[in-house]
C-alpha cells in the first residue's frame, strides 16, 4: 500500500499529454493503416486520396484543431496557424501518397 501512494501521487502530477503530438501520432497511423487495404482493393491514386480523407478526415480535423490551438498560444494570428496547419497536413498527405504510388510502380 505505502508503494501505491507515491505512484499515485506521480500519476497525478503527470504533465498532460501534447495534444498537436498525439494528434499527429493518430493521424499519421490512420494515414499508414489505409495502404494495405487500398493496395488489396487496387485503388487507383485519386481513389486512394479519397479514402484517406473518408477514413482519416476526423484525426485530421483534431490534427488541425491542436495545431491552430498550439499555434495561437504561441502568438501566431487564426491566418498564421490555418496556413501552418494546413502545411503540416499536406506534408503528411503528399508523404503518404507518394509512398502509396511507390506500392504501385512495377518493379
Amino acid at each position: 500500500m505505502l508503494v501505491a501512494v507515491p505512484l499515485v501521487m506521480m500519476l497525478a502530477a503527470a504533465p498532460a499529454a501534447d495534444p498537436v503530438g498525439a494528434g499527429r501520432k493518430a493521424y499519421s497511423q490512420c494515414l499508414s493503416a489505409q495502404i494495405q487495404p487500398a493496395l488489396d482493393k487496387k485503388l487507383a491514386l485519386g481513389d486512394f486520396q479519397s479514402a484517406l480523407k473518408a477514413k482519416c478526415g476526423d484525426k485530421e480535423a483534431a490534427f488541425r484543431a491542436a495545431i491552430v490551438a498550439d499555434d495561437k498560444t504561441s502568438g501566431m494570428s487564426e491566418q498564421e496557424a490555418q496556413s501552418d496547419a494546413n502545411d503540416q497536413v499536406s506534408e503528411y498527405m503528399d508523404k503518404i501518397t507518394s509512398e502509396y504510388e511507390d506500392y504501385l510502380s512495377p518493379a
